[in-house]
């Protein structure tokens, strides 16, 4: 954000700062990471919900005047010419259309059409995992921190939202 230049507008959103994580590991409390060293101009990490985030990028990008954003617009098929991609195919509330760009982003996921079609072949980084997500209301002597819990093949994350 500081090399794009929106560090001080992205910081007046609202955020929570880590500086640290800690984690219980089989009943051990052991620091995970110190962002407080890192040789950057914000030492921590700034957790804000995805969809805060988009809304931050895409308010600032409408600022650039050959900037569009285009929302529900499901992309079904990449265009060709020969062998070079020359845009996508998207479905949207008014019918189906084609879109050409110099530049085509894939961005839809695990099951991408855009990585399908352009023959890219998917590689696999981890291990699955099941992740159920719930907001616990906090209580008035709640630690202010994100904390992890391992302990024999099992995983706990508290994400401190503030509030929740």
């Amino acid at each position: 954000m500081y090399e794009l230049g929106l560090l001080d507008q992205f910081l007046k959103q609202p955020h929570q700062e880590v500086r640290e994580l800690r984690a219980v590991v089989n009943g051990q409390v052991v620091p995970i990471a110190d962002f407080t060293k890192l040789p950057t101009r914000c030492k921590f990490i700034a957790f804000m919900p995805q969809w805060d985030f988009l809304n931050f990028l895409a308010t600032r990008a409408k600022e650039f005047p050959d900037f569009q954003l285009l929302m529900q617009h499901e992309v079904i098929d990449l265009t060709f010419d020969h062998q070079r991609v020359t845009g996508v195919r998207v479905k949207t509330p008014r019918g189906e259309l084609e879109i050409r760009a110099d530049l085509v982003i894939g961005a839809d996921g695990r099951h991408s059409i855009i990585q399908t079609r352009a023959g890219l072949e998917r590689q696999d980084f981890g291990v699955p995992i099941d992740a159920l997500w719930m907001r616990i209301s906090k209580k008035q002597g709640d630690p202010k921190q994100s904390f992890g819990f391992f302990e024999r093949g099992k995983l706990l994350v508290l994400l401190d939202r503030g509030d929740y």
